[in-house]
């Protein structure tokens, strides 16, 4: 029967920390659970919050450093997991009762990884968005990259999969420390290392809209640009190691490339402006991808003018 270790890194969530770790424990699932609580160095009660869960319940294991960010304590997590699968959850997020549970029969067929369904909560738990998804079974990683990209929607959030920990191991997978957008620099890249994923049916990860997320607040947003361009330089660096054909290059190199290039609508007018700048040094906008005459007249517009490319692009999405 197949065991998950369950990674959740803390930094200053006693708010919400007990909702999350209930939900965790809260599983109905016929096999063995673990779950780390990672203490990234909180100043509030969070860490006596987690001991309090762990002197309690021998499923729960905490552990705690002096604060090094996100990426740092779920690398930690990784490394003192001993389940034949991982997980990721933040600390201000909750799952539903049965996530894992109906996520067995793929961890039993061995998958290397499972993407479940994911809907966006606010602080109430009342439901703000229900994220987009694709169904499927034994795609290998490209084909699953290939299908995920297809519908643009939380293809590299960390939290909406399980993970062979083998697989994750033997490819020696890290979160990248240092730097934010952890998931969009290196989950992409993890699924096509993939053998066999899945993409199922299955609810729900409960992601919480609040403004004071380990992930998702009080940071500089010219600070997000920068590290989106740094895991860019890292992928550019480390795709000539991989085993993919050539169109599954391109294809990752485009998903970064337009993730870049609409993070341009978040900042300021005198910080696009140098931002746009790194973008044409590394030669980004040559990775956009030309599917039909009307994307090769917004291609065109894209290389002389990128602000009235992004308004363009916005309206046809709409």
């Amino acid at each position: 029967m197949p065991k998950i270790s369950i990674i959740v890194p803390i930094y200053n969530e006693e708010k919400y920390l007990r909702r999350c770790i209930d939900s965790l424990l809260n599983q109905i699932c016929n096999f063995d659970l673990e779950i780390l609580l990672i203490n990234d160095g909180s100043i509030d009660s969070s860490g006596n919050i987690a001991k309090d869960y762990a002197l309690r319940n021998n499923k729960v294991e905490y552990y705690e450093q002096e604060n090094k960010g996100l990426s740092a304590a779920r690398n930690l997590g990784i490394r003192h997991a001993t389940g034949n699968y991982i997980a990721f959850v933040d600390s201000d997020d909750y799952i539903e009762p049965n996530l894992y549970q109906n996520l067995l029969p793929y961890m039993e067929k061995n998958y290397d990884i499972v993407k479940f369904k994911i809907r966006c909560v606010d602080e109430e738990e009342n439901i703000v968005k229900k994220y987009n998804n694709i169904y499927f079974e034994d795609k290998t990683g490209p084909e699953a990259f290939e299908a995920l990209l297809s519908i643009h929607e939380v293809l590299e959030m960390s939290v909406g999969y399980v993970y062979r920990r083998d697989f994750f191991i033997d490819k020696h997978f890290e979160f990248k420390e240092g730097l934010y957008h952890e998931d969009f620099g290196l989950i992409p890249l993890v699924l096509t290392q993939a053998t066999r994923v899945a993409s199922v049916n299955v609810g729900y990860y409960n992601y919480v809209q609040t403004s004071q997320s380990i992930t998702r607040g009080g940071i500089s947003k010219v600070r997000l640009c920068n590290d989106l361009l740094l895991h860019y330089d890292n992928m550019i660096d480390y795709l000539p190691s991989l085993t993919l054909s050539r169109k599954i290059k391109r294809e990752i190199k485009m998903f970064y490339s337009n993730c870049i290039i609409f993070s341009l609508n978040n900042l300021e007018e005198n910080e696009r402006k140098r931002y746009i700048k790194e973008i044409k040094r590394r030669k980004i906008l040559y990775n956009i991808k030309i599917q039909s005459i009307k994307e090769i007249k917004l291609k065109l517009i894209l290389h002389c003018n990128l602000e009235r490319y992004l308004k363009l692009e916005r309206h046809i999405l709409l």
